[in-house]
């Protein structure tokens, strides 16, 4: 019956855990799969949240089921793992979901009117979720903000934290006088800090970059990966414009680069 399901195209999700659990068997199994833990899977799990947010970047639905697959799977895979330790099963992860999001929209599971704002919800979310901290004995502000959360996203999330109990520049001003401050520190200083002093200060600067992104209500991720993303397509239509002239950047100079790109740029522009 085990091997009928695994074979079932229409299968849905008792196939997936099927096949999870067969590659983690100790006699028939995979060898890489059964070798992994927790700790190795974990980066793939992050790969594979980025491949699904670049999808929807991209626009591209036709690979969006498969990448929304490929995140899924990782949640499977740590379920699996668990499952074979005792501590918990998939279906408690859902389970545990489910309750959570009963639990955090009482007007829509419970008794509460639907008669919000967006703003009003958020804060009623928030309210929830700083009484679930508590619950667990999350007592400082700060604390249950995820570590292994990219930095600038993490460094939004502490902010915002801080803000809700008072600590925050009241003015965009002044967040924008303070970016101009670590600027013209790190480079008037750079010549005589050391290496990790330079990497402070630097640090600094980004963390003082994702408070401005805060007040502006801009996600600081999102803004750097359209910004790699215009960088790679304008630099690219440098590339395809020297091939035309029978060059490569390497055998060009900055100067007919940088005329090249500002060609690019006013061309996407006309569009």
């Amino acid at each position: 019956m085990a091997d009928d399901l695994i074979h079932n195209p229409k299968g849905g999700m008792p196939r997936l855990l099927e096949i999870m659990r067969r590659l983690r068997d100790p006699e028939t199994g995979c060898p890489w799969d059964i070798e992994q833990d927790f700790a190795t899977i974990a980066p793939y799990t992050i790969e594979e949240a980025y491949e699904v947010a670049d999808a929807i970047d991209r626009e591209a639905w036709d690979e969006l089921k498969g990448e929304l697959g490929d995140l899924l799977f990782q949640s499977v895979f740590h379920a699996q793992m668990a499952a074979e330790r005792g501590l918990f099963t998939f279906d408690e992860v859902a389970d545990t979901m489910s309750d959570k999001m009963v639990a955090r929209h009482p007007h829509v599971f419970g008794d509460e009117s639907r008669d919000k704002s967006a703003d009003q919800q958020t804060r009623d979310w928030e309210t929830i979720k700083a009484a679930e901290r508590a619950g667990k004995a999350q007592k400082g502000t700060l604390d249950g903000v995820a570590v292994g959360l990219p930095a600038l996203l993490r460094a939004v999330k502490l902010q915002k934290r801080a803000a809700r109990v008072g600590f925050d520049w009241p003015d965009i001003g002044q967040v924008v006088d303070k970016i101009v401050e670590e600027a013209g520190e790190l480079a008037e200083a750079r010549d005589r800090m050391t290496q990790t002093e330079i990497e402070e200060e630097f640090g600094d600067m980004l963390f003082v970059m994702a408070n401005l992104a805060r007040h502006l209500d801009v996600d600081p991720e999102a803004a750097l990966r359209a910004t790699n993303a215009k960088f790679i397509r304008r630099f690219e239509g440098i590339e395809a414009r020297l091939a035309e002239a029978g060059k490569t950047p390497a055998e060009s100079t900055l100067a007919e680069m940088d005329a090249l790109w500002d060609a690019v740029k006013a061309d996407e522009k006309r569009k």
